[in-house]
């Protein structure tokens, strides 16, 4: 998919830069998601998706790549590795793969990057900012555990997208919105989608606890 243009990328308005990569794994909610909670947060976007993820569009949504590419404010071409974010000296926040395909998680295990979105990641590591990766398979054998844990001692963030019930969730779209919140917990925004134990929930409040 090629780069949509809106305006030159660029540090005028002073807001903060996130990268969100989507793969081909199950789960593309996620991204999608991740990208209207950056719109409604005032977090400029930077989007790159593989070929599998455009698939897997197709498969578990009614839209479109294009109209996927629309949710953010820049979207790069999986092989543009001139792109901004190939570069260590363009600041972003972090980035957010999600979801995260084993093979995506493997490349960036071993630094061997084939692609835009791998690329990316690695520059995250490199410069020592956020990478997490919602890494969607199960169950995992040996290979993929032994690639988590490498990946944990470079600095990496694995956060499987994995239920809250705690969270009381009525439908699908609530367990999508409480997993894209906690990716934005660690990075240090606050999105109220989110539902907080011994916050929100009553259930979870002690004594005394004010509701709020």
């Amino acid at each position: 998919m090629a780069p949509r243009e809106k305006t030159k990328a660029g540090k005028a308005d002073n807001r903060e830069r996130l990268i969100v990569g989507l793969s081909g794994a199950s789960g593309v909610a996620y991204g999608i998601r991740l990208l209207e909670a950056c719109r409604d947060l005032g977090v400029e976007s930077h989007l790159v998706m593989t070929k599998p993820a455009e698939m897997t569009i197709g498969y578990e949504t009614a839209l479109k790549p294009k109209q996927v590419a629309a949710k953010a404010d820049f979207a790069y071409a999986i092989g543009d590795i001139a792109a901004p974010i190939a570069s260590g000296s363009f600041k972003t926040k972090g980035m957010v793969i999600a979801p995260c395909s084993v093979r995506s998680m493997s490349e960036i295990a071993t630094g061997v990057t084939t692609s835009l979105l791998t690329r990316a990641a690695d520059v995250m590591l490199k410069e020592r900012r956020p990478l997490i990766l919602m890494v969607r398979e199960t169950p995992l054998h040996l290979g993929h555990l032994r690639s988590m844990v490498a990946l944990a001692e470079m600095g990496a963030i694995l956060l499987p997208p994995v239920p809250a019930f705690y969270a009381a969730p009525k439908t699908l779209a609530d367990l999508v919105d409480q997993m894209v919140g906690r990716a934005l917990d660690l990075l240090g925004h606050e999105w109220p989608n989110v539902r907080r134990w011994g916050e929100d929930l009553a259930k979870g409040r002690r004594k005394g606890q004010e509701a709020t």
